[in-house]
């Protein structure tokens, strides 16, 4: 088993390693209550069913983090896990009776899911102020790290479309539960084995029946789609939106908008219409189908089980001809999604005929 050190990363038998400064103390002393506390079953009708074990919890080292939560690598009942502790500001009752319903939310939607493209929860823990989401732990770490630690446009299509068609799996088994994930982004986006995809970070999904206002969403901007920006009513064409942009960001492994704010990106996406400019490098099949996925009419958008269809119908193409992504052309006088397999049909005849 692996060795973990709970609290000793901040001190070492009670010896600071260095000293800290007053902001760090501060904030140490703050997130130890979360660390030290023994936890305890959360209470109410069928939870019991996802309570964790606090006594078979070990934490490692963090990993990453949010304005008010924690990612760290740990161990629980043998197994690696990524443990999320949420932290509730004592001196802001609104805020943190809103982090609590997040909380219950998401632990309630990821106990139901199971797909593997969707991140497996193992169990949970509340009792104030510790409030703790077990997962498991996926070694690839995120997407966007991943992208960004390639060239810019450096990505082979074969790797796009299979990274693709995970996440559009994923999301089409999330829409079929009627959840709706409305964070989507490579950040959210973890690599398992096998360059496996599987959506996680579900703070901010609803099911559709209950989704109430995305006011106050300011983080996501440069993936969120126009009618979340306005704050409108929206749909589950929103992660539709979402999925655009993620799939620009594996064909140029860049930041969407990274020459402006996150303020600046949502009003150009509102008021101009704007969206990243594609790569003359991007393969026209996915430039017709990232254009429609990221349409500013959510009517306009594919469904994820078209979504799947189309990049199954790319992989089989592919098999069959390399070539396939430079020589595809659209049909003119029809939609992608109504002309795509009678292209493939044409295809697969003239390869037969030759």
């Amino acid at each position: 088993m692996k060795k973990f050190h709970w609290f000793k990363q901040i001190s070492n038998n009670g010896k600071l390693e260095r000293r800290l400064s007053l902001g760090e103390y501060k904030r140490a002393v703050s997130w130890s209550k979360y660390l030290v506390s023994s936890g305890a079953e959360i209470k109410g009708e069928g939870e019991e069913k996802w309570s964790a074990d606090m006594s078979q919890l070990f934490i490692g080292n963090k990993f990453a983090s949010g304005r008010h939560s924690r990612i760290y690598r740990g161990i629980y009942k043998q197994r690696d896990v990524a443990i999320k502790l949420i932290s509730q500001p004592e001196e802001d009752g609104e805020l943190a009776a809103s982090l609590e319903k997040q909380f219950t939310s998401e632990v309630a939607l990821l106990f139901r899911l199971r797909h593997p493209n969707i991140i497996t929860f193992v169990a949970a823990c509340k009792k104030t102020p510790v409030f703790c989401i077990i997962t498991e732990y996926l070694a690839g770490g995120s997407l966007r790290n991943y992208l960004h630690q390639q060239e810019p446009y450096s990505l082979p299509t074969n790797i796009v479309l299979k990274l693709a068609l995970d996440i559009a799996c994923g999301m089409q088994y999330l829409h079929s539960q009627g959840i709706l994930h409305r964070d989507l982004k490579s950040e959210n986006l973890l690599l398992g084995e096998d360059m496996c995809v599987k959506v996680a970070d579900f703070g901010i999904s609803c099911l559709e029946s209950q989704c109430g206002s995305p006011k106050g969403f300011t983080s996501t901007y440069r993936w969120m789609a126009p009618e979340m920006i306005k704050e409108k009513h929206h749909t589950k064409k929103v992660d539709v939106y979402s999925f655009g942009i993620v799939l620009w960001e594996l064909f140029t492994a860049l930041t969407p908008f990274d020459n402006m704010t996150p303020e600046q990106a949502a009003f150009a996406v509102c008021q101009k219409n704007a969206r990243p400019p594609l790569p003359s490098t991007c393969p026209m099949a996915f430039r017709h189908l990232i254009n429609q996925c990221w349409s500013s009419n959510p009517d306009k958008r594919p469904h994820f089980g078209e979504i799947v269809n189309i990049l199954e119908n790319y992989a089989a193409s592919l098999e069959q001809d390399p070539e396939f992504f430079s020589s595809y052309k659209p049909c003119d006088d029809h939609t992608l999604l109504r002309c795509l397999p009678m292209c493939i049909a044409a295809r697969r005849s003239a390869s037969l005929i030759a």
